[in-house]
C-alpha cells in the first residue's frame, strides 16, 4: 500500500514542490509525501489531531501545520466532531443526513461540537504558495472548500461518498468551471485506499460521473482526481496503476 501510495502521489509531487492537505487528521499523506521530498502544509482544525502532527512533524521545517477549517469565506464555524471515529467530523449537517442511511456509518456518533476558525483556499495560497497538488478530504464540505477558490490548481482530489452523491457532484461541477479558463481538467477515480486508478485513461467529466455511476451501488467511498489537460511535461502517464 505504501509503494502504491507513493507511485500515485508521485505523479503529482516532487521534491521542492508544494502540496495542500486539507483535513491531515494525524498525517498520513503528509508522510508520503515528505517521503517524495514535497514541501507540506498540512490543514486540520480537530484539537486531538493536531496535537499529533504537531508533535509527529516537530522537528520538520518542511510541514507547516495550520489549525483551521476551510470554507467559502473566513470567520468561524460549528464542527460536530465524532469521539469513536474522528476521521468522519464535519462541519456539514447535510451531509451527516444524507450518511445516516450508509450501513457504513451505522455506528458513528457526532457526540461532541466546537467552534473553529475558517479560511479560504485562496489565503491558504496568498501565504504559502500555489500548490502542486492539493487533496481536499472533508466530509462532505468539500464543495464549500472548493467556493472558496477562486483559480484553478494543477491537480486536486476530493472524497467520493456514494451515499453524498449529489454534494460530490456539485464539488465535480465547481472544479470543472474553475478550469474552462485554463484549458479543462481531467478526471479519474480512485476506489476506497487502493492508491489506484480505476481508470487507465483521464477523463472528462461527464465520462467520469458514468464511472462514479458504476461503482455507486457497491457503497464504498473513494477519491476524485483532477489535473489540468494542459499538465507539465514532466507528468508520467498511469504510473499510479489501473485496477
Amino acid at each position: 500500500m505504501h509503494r502504491r501510495a507513493l507511485r500515485l502521489y508521485g505523479q503529482f509531487l516532487g521534491p521542492g514542490e508544494l502540496g495542500f492537505d486539507i483535513g491531515a487528521h494525524v498525517g498520513s499523506r503528509v508522510r508520503t509525501w515528505r517521503r517524495l521530498g514535497a514541501r507540506v502544509v498540512a490543514v486540520e482544525p480537530q484539537p486531538d489531531c493536531l496535537r499529533i502532527l504537531r508533535w509527529a512533524f516537530r522537528q520538520d521545517g518542511e510541514v507547516a501545520v495550520v489549525p483551521v477549517a476551510l470554507g467559502a469565506q473566513a470567520g468561524r464555524a460549528r464542527m460536530a466532531l465524532s469521539t469513536a471515529t474522528p476521521t468522519v467530523s464535519t462541519m456539514s449537517p447535510e451531509w451527516i443526513g444524507s450518511v445516516a442511511t450508509d450501513r457504513s456509518f451505522a455506528k458513528v456518533r457526532w457526540d461532541r461540537a466546537l467552534d473553529v476558525n475558517v479560511t479560504t483556499l485562496d489565503s491558504l495560497i496568498a501565504v504559502h504558495g500555489m500548490p502542486s497538488f492539493c487533496k481536499i478530504d472533508v466530509e462532505g464540505f468539500e464543495a464549500n472548500v472548493l467556493e472558496g477558490l477562486s483559480r484553478p490548481l494543477r491537480a486536486l482530489s476530493f472524497e467520493y461518498i456514494p451515499s453524498a452523491h449529489e454534494r460530490s457532484l456539485t464539488a465535480l461541477a465547481i472544479v470543472d468551471e474553475l478550469g474552462t479558463g485554463a484549458g479543462g481538467y481531467r478526471y479519474n477515480y480512485s476506489p476506497v485506499e487502493s492508491m489506484r486508478f480505476a481508470s487507465d485513461r483521464w477523463l472528462d467529466a461527464t465520462e467520469l460521473v458514468r464511472l462514479l455511476d458504476f461503482f455507486r451501488p457497491f457503497g464504498r467511498s473513494g477519491d476524485i482526481y483532477a489535473r489540468l489537460s494542459r499538465y507539465p511535461s514532466g507528468y508520467r502517464g498511469r504510473s499510479g496503476g489501473a485496477s
